[in-house]
């Protein structure tokens, strides 16, 4: 009996969300598909009967919530293909679904309320303007993701009529690269080093390290950006000036198994929790590495990968002492008529570091914006923390991946933030985007 109950409620719900499932079509043959709506209620989705009887499924927003909502024609995506159970089940009074029995009608599925926020979703969208990359916005203490934006993106309600060209796009579009794009973190992942410094040397805050705008190791020669010569600086101000030559140095002394540790207590190489499909990230340094690997990630470059999605759950836990919530997309599930059916809540998923680690990083991170490379965000009427990243991915030295991942209200972070722009050629920088979006929430 046990077993009958654990398929009909949860393999059910496995299968119908399946989005080559031709079960669907008999579900759909009963049930109006609902209402994918923001956290204030705001349609991002809705299908609307036509004379005919037919159902066209409209997306208000047109292309704002493409990859995070998603399609339901060719197969389904995002939030229409994770939610596919709830929008083609209808709990509607039961006397309206007997009427609609008998008249042969069909029933009004459930409503289902994220926690989008569509004025967040498009500035963040705006921030980001022609550029390929995305942003992902947080609550740490709750979980609940603001706003996911990819790009290029794509007119959701389109997609059978652009279907050819959409698999062709040389650009991807259909590739939600907040959490399936895999990038070099650049100097984002310096907080990761840091860490590992942090748990391998107590006394971290005297170390001392002089750049001459370059170190060499080896034979391999690496160069702090733009071959800036920062002089003697201290662990902040490594942090804060983004150094790469003192990240190289603190690189070559850590313990290579023990930084493969903290790495993977931060979920690289691991299963990251995740209502939409995710690419995980990796990290590959091991024992047999040269000097030249060593120093590649002590730095962010080298074979690590990672999404903007992953930096946003790291960014997370160090804004809320250390733990990440478990993040979700879905508030509640209610009927068309707003009687609640289904909430989620916010819970624990795990602790990546302890309170007093998750402390000095966010102090370091404040220092980065007071006068490091996100001194953008300095001088608010809010306060900001974070870390500035840039990414080389080819020989052409002209353009790298701009990162910044970091919160906003330092003492109580109300706001995570995450953000990648694709081949910057300097005049995009996503500290510039983070600054929109946080200007956004508070003004």
């Amino acid at each position: 009996m046990g077993y009958i109950v654990y398929f009909q409620v949860v393999q059910s719900r496995d299968i119908i969300r399946s989005s080559y499932n031709a079960r669907q079509d008999s579900y759909a043959d009963r049930v109006v598909r609902g209402d994918i709506v923001d956290r204030n209620g705001n349609v991002l989705a809705h299908s609307e009967v036509q004379a005919d009887g037919s159902e066209v499924r409209e997306y208000p927003y047109g292309s704002l919530f493409a990859h995070v909502v998603g399609y339901s024609d060719q197969g389904k995506a995002g939030l229409e293909s994770e939610m596919n159970f709830e929008l083609l089940t209808s709990n509607a009074f039961f006397l309206e679904k007997l009427r609609n029995e008998f008249q042969d009608q069909k029933n009004t599925g459930d409503t289902v309320v994220t926690t989008l926020d569509v004025e967040l979703q498009q500035a963040a969208s705006d921030a980001l303007g022609g550029n390929k990359g995305a942003v992902v916005v947080m609550e740490p203490d709750t979980g609940k993701i603001l706003a996911m934006v990819s790009k290029p993106d794509f007119d959701p309600g389109a997609v059978s009529a652009n279907w050819e060209a959409l698999n062709s796009d040389p650009d991807s579009a259909l590739l939600n690269r907040a959490t399936q794009g895999q990038y070099a973190p650049g100097s984002a992942f310096k907080l990761v080093t840091a860490l590992e410094y942090m748990r391998e040397n107590p006394s971290y805050d005297s170390y001392s390290y002089t750049c001459t705008g370059a170190i060499e190791q080896d034979g391999t020669t690496i160069r702090c950006y733009n071959g800036h010569v920062h002089g003697t600086v201290n662990f902040r101000d490594s942090l804060a000036y983004s150094c790469n030559a003192s990240f190289c140095n603190i690189g070559l002394s850590l313990d290579i198994s023990s930084f493969r540790n903290t790495a993977e207590d931060l979920l690289f190489n691991s299963s990251l929790p995740s209502v939409l499909p995710y690419s995980k990230s990796s990290f590959a340094l091991d024992e047999s590495g040269s000097t030249a690997d060593r120093m590649m990630t002590a730095m962010g470059q080298g074979e690590t990968q990672v999404s903007p999605y992953h930096m946003a759950l790291i960014t997370s836990a160090i804004a809320n002492g250390g733990v990440l919530m478990e993040p979700y997309l879905v508030d509640s599930v209610t009927n068309y008529t707003g009687t609640e059916i289904d909430k989620n809540t916010p819970e624990e998923f795990q602790t990546l570091m302890t309170s007093q680690e998750a402390a000095a990083l966010k102090d370091y991170m404040t220092s980065v914006v007071q006068y490091g490379t996100a001194s953008a965000l300095s001088a608010q009427s809010y306060t900001a923390a974070g870390k500035t990243g840039t990414a080389e991915y080819s020989s052409d030295k002209e353009k790298d991946h701009s990162w910044f991942v970091g919160m906003s209200n330092v003492d109580n972070p109300d706001l995570v933030i995450s953000v990648i722009i694709e081949s910057a050629d300097g005049a995009a920088r996503a500290v510039d985007v983070a600054k929109q979006v946080f200007d956004s929430y508070y003004y």
